[in-house]
């Protein structure tokens, strides 16, 4: 069998080429993003309609928390049909209350009293939160189960069971 001899400048090439389209498809793959809302207050009748509790992520653009809720907890519920929102701290866009207020993404978030991202909350009728919000990413090991936990407490409330 005879070695083939590739000059040293074609294997660089050939490698910088494989990483750059490497780079290029990671750079290609859309990361997981959660719907926004411009109004709680319209969002929450769709959750209730489909007797689910309307599910609010707040979350801090950066945050690497946040991107871990929203990619292995929340967006897999999504998925399955839960109603699941997105609400980011620092935000300037328009957001209209449960009660129709108008106010900024950043100003609901501080009027909820909210200052750790992640943090999510679980909403039922006239946007009463029905169950203990889970506020930062806990442990790793465990958060799957503390939301379970809540989003059951959530369901029994807005279901009346």
């Amino acid at each position: 069998m005879r070695a083939t001899h590739f000059p040293r400048r074609q294997v660089l090439q050939g490698l910088a080429l494989c990483m750059a389209g490497m780079t290029t498809w990671d750079a290609m793959a859309a990361p997981v993003a959660l719907p926004t809302t411009d109004s709680l207050q319209a969002s929450l009748p769709q959750a209730l309609q489909a007797k689910q509790p309307l599910v609010v992520m707040v979350s801090l653009h950066g945050c690497p928390f946040c991107k871990v809720v929203r990619e292995n907890y929340l967006h897999p519920l999504l998925a399955s049909g839960l109603q699941v929102v997105q609400v980011d701290m620092r935000d300037n866009r328009a957001l209209i209350d449960f009660d129709g207020t108008p106010l900024t993404q950043d100003a609901w978030v501080r009027k909820q009293g909210i200052k750790l991202a992640p943090t999510v909350l679980f909403f039922g009728a006239q946007g009463r939160e029905v169950a203990t919000r889970l506020k930062g990413a806990y442990l790793p090991d465990f958060y799957g189960a503390y939301l379970d936990e809540q989003l059951a407490v959530a369901r029994r409330v807005v279901t009346g069971r």
